[in-house]
């Protein structure tokens, strides 16, 4: 059983590796903080989301929706460096101009961004703006919540069942496998934001989601045996943006 103090490193951990925001220097540094850290990903969502809500809200005070919520996808994307994003492009231009294992592996592993990539970023990016600018505001604003919380949970739920296939990252977070607890503990955090909105609405989306999850864990393995960090990036934000998609096509029903 850990302590409470423990418990605040993991999440601090969480909180500097997947965002910009400065952790306390007393939390320190060891190996066990990053396997225990993914748990807390979804927490680190939920800070994420609320900050971009509450963005959305004060701009909309004095900006029309579209700049609001362009000004609230901007936050997130100077919170967390754009690591998720950054993901995306990897990953469409790997999976997109790689033919072999090696080739995609290699391509995902290169800084620079493709054709693939920047095509997936815009169109990404371009569908967040209009799916949440399309949204009653104070609906988007939870679902933004809701949604930087549940992508997360299902984007770590690679980690309990598939391989890590690179094996010079063994040392990052991403790369353990995660326990049935951890993976509960991070359920508990991330899932339930989806409920204040409206239970049916939940479970439609946990369904889909689900069914998107498999669908995408099979891809991963077909191509390259597993996952990388790029991966869990790509579905996250894939996640994201199918939250949106549902919630706007759910009001609009």
């Amino acid at each position: 059983m850990t302590r409470p103090l423990d418990e605040l490193r993991y999440f601090f951990t969480a909180l500097g590796y997947f965002t910009r925001v400065p952790v306390p220097r007393w939390v320190g540094f060891e190996r066990a903080y990053l396997n225990a850290a993914a748990r807390y990903f979804p927490l680190v969502g939920v800070m994420v989301g609320g900050i971009a809500a509450l963005v959305l809200l004060a701009a909309l005070r004095v900006l029309p929706l579209g700049v609001a919520v362009l000004l609230s996808m901007a936050a997130t994307l100077v919170l967390t460096g754009a690591f998720h994003e950054d993901g995306l492009a990897d990953c469409a231009d790997a999976f997109g101009g790689g033919y072999t294992r090696d080739d995609v592996l290699r391509i995902m592993h290169d800084s620079r961004i493709g054709a693939f990539g920047a095509i997936a970023l815009v169109i990404a990016l371009a569908l967040k703006w209009q799916t949440l600018a399309s949204t009653p505001p104070l609906i988007a604003a939870w679902l933004l919540i809701a949604a930087h919380a549940a992508s997360r949970v299902f984007a770590i739920s690679y980690l309990v069942t598939l391989d890590y296939v690179r094996a010079e990252g063994k040392a990052k977070p991403v790369a353990q496998r995660m326990s049935a607890g951890s993976f509960l503990i991070a359920m508990i955090f991330g899932v339930p934001w989806l409920f204040v909105i409206d239970w049916k609405f939940a479970c439609l989306t946990l369904a889909l989601l689900t069914v998107l999850r498999w669908a995408m864990g099979r891809y991963f393995v077909k191509r390259i045996g597993g996952y990388t960090g790029d991966c869990l990036g790509f579905a996250q934000q894939a996640f994201e943006l199918a939250i949106y998609l549902i919630g706007l096509a759910w009001i609009s029903y």
